[in-house]
């Protein structure tokens, strides 16, 4: 494994994953965080001092569960994957773009990126962690926040299934013009990874491209402590 968290996000396949988010809209990672980082993060989240806003998931309805957003600056960790993943994952968002008749808009840097969103009044961070007992799930849903957003976001497992918790399958559910949804259940180890659309994605049809539309959650926790990492590119209004 490279010794950097960029250099590791550098040195995936990517020809091979955008081909994946192209045929199927989404895509699993490979262990990119190693033990070590993954206990790092978690143990961030006892520290008030880098979060701006704590979810009561039950009180909103959300599920069953807590989540936390950052602060900016982020944790290193957090802002290297940010901004690692960012500039090949716009290729694809603007590849979607024009396939959609549209055209490619998303700038080749997160920082420029995130320059949008703050022009849109949208400034506060949406990098979070998220934290499930047992009994403890996440509705289906998306993450928008605001007029401007990225397609694409991430999820990472940061303990272990199996072993620190049991349940609690990442969900992805597609929802299909004139059929019935189509649903994904993915579980993820520790450290490994799933990139999937925020919002739709491109289908190839008799007539060009169209829409489906995507919604995630979790599934009811089993048992134990489920932690993991939410990367989301846009900031929030």
């Amino acid at each position: 494994m490279a010794n950097s968290l960029t250099e590791r996000i550098v040195d995936l396949d990517w020809n091979s994953l955008q081909q994946s988010l192209d045929d199927h809209g989404h895509v699993k990672l490979p262990a990119l965080l190693n033990q070590t980082e993954c206990n790092q993060i978690i143990d961030t989240y006892e520290e008030q001092g880098y979060f701006r806003s704590i979810i009561d998931m039950a009180r909103y309805r959300f599920g069953v569960g807590e989540y936390k957003y950052y602060n900016a600056p982020l944790p290193n960790l957090l802002q290297q994957l940010r901004e690692g993943f960012y500039p090949e994952l716009a290729k694809t968002a603007n590849r979607w773009l024009v396939q959609l008749g549209r055209p490619a808009e998303y700038p080749e840097t997160l920082e420029e990126f995130l320059v949008q969103c703050h022009n849109e009044e949208q400034t506060r961070s949406t990098p979070l962690i998220l934290k499930y007992e047992a009994g403890g799930y996440n509705c289906l849903h998306q993450d928008l926040y605001g007029k401007i957003f990225f397609p694409f976001q991430a999820v990472f497992a940061l303990n272990r299934d199996g072993i620190d918790y049991s349940g609690g399958e990442f969900l992805l559910v597609e929802q299909r013009p004139r059929a019935q949804s189509r649903g994904h259940v993915i579980t993820l180890k520790q450290g490994e990874g799933l990139i999937f659309p925020t919002h739709h994605r491109p289908v190839s049809g008799t007539r060009g491209y169209y829409r489906n539309t995507l919604r995630h959650g979790v599934s009811t926790i089993s048992s134990g402590t489920r932690y993991s990492l939410g990367i989301i590119f846009h900031d929030a209004k």
